[in-house]
């Protein structure tokens, strides 16, 4: 038995997220959704439900696996207990995978509305490859010695401290807001943490 998702941006094949589910994949093959595609500030798209922009994706079959949903569910941050306060909410739509006449019913994940930042922006066309190749993600843009850093940032727990020697390095995270300065020890902010989650 298999079960069908909609998957595209991060979790695309050769994206931060591919990874996830590639183990679990029986078939893959392109596909459209109608739907409204938004670009966050980390560079990566996300779906609100709704629209008329054909977003262009993958529809993928995976080995059935309640594992693998609920995973899926907590990664994307889906509440099943109050669906209106998560991240995003986990909906079976039709969709055409190419070459197809009739489409196919899977599963899609559609950000919750209500969670849409304020600095998102909305792509007009749907089309989030194009948006990717004008101006990459910004996890595609930082240094290696930005990316280690944030990343053990990322793995630090509690109060540890992750000291910064390069006073470069430090405003450079500073200005693309991606680190919060506690006093005696620095912390990822916000958007720093969402970028963390997309390096993989």
């Amino acid at each position: 038995m298999t079960t069908r998702f909609f998957v595209f941006g991060a979790m695309s094949e050769g994206m931060v997220h591919w990874s996830k589910i590639a183990d679990m994949i029986e078939a893959s093959t392109g596909a459209l959704i109608r739907a409204t595609a938004w670009r966050l500030k980390v560079g990566y798209p996300v779906l609100l439900k709704g629209g008329s922009s054909a977003v262009r994706g993958q529809l993928v079959s995976v080995k059935h696996s309640d594992l693998l949903i609920n995973l899926l569910d907590e990664f994307h941050g889906c509440s099943r207990l109050e669906p209106e306060k998560g991240l995003h909410r986990r909906e079976e739509v039709e969709v055409l995978a190419d070459g197809a006449d009739q489409p196919v019913r899977a599963w899609v994940y559609y950000l919750n509305p209500k969670k849409l930042p304020g600095t998102a922006r909305p792509l007009e066309d749907g089309d989030w490859q194009r948006s990717l190749r004008e101006d990459p993600a910004l996890t595609d843009k930082l240094t290696e010695r930005q990316r280690t850093y944030l990343m053990r940032l990322g793995a630090a727990t509690g109060r540890e401290i992750v000291p910064i020697n390069d006073m470069s390095l430090y405003r450079e995270l500073m200005n693309l807001d991606l680190i919060v300065d506690k006093g005696r020890r620095l912390a990822l902010s916000k958007f720093g943490q969402e970028v963390v989650r997309h390096l993989g």
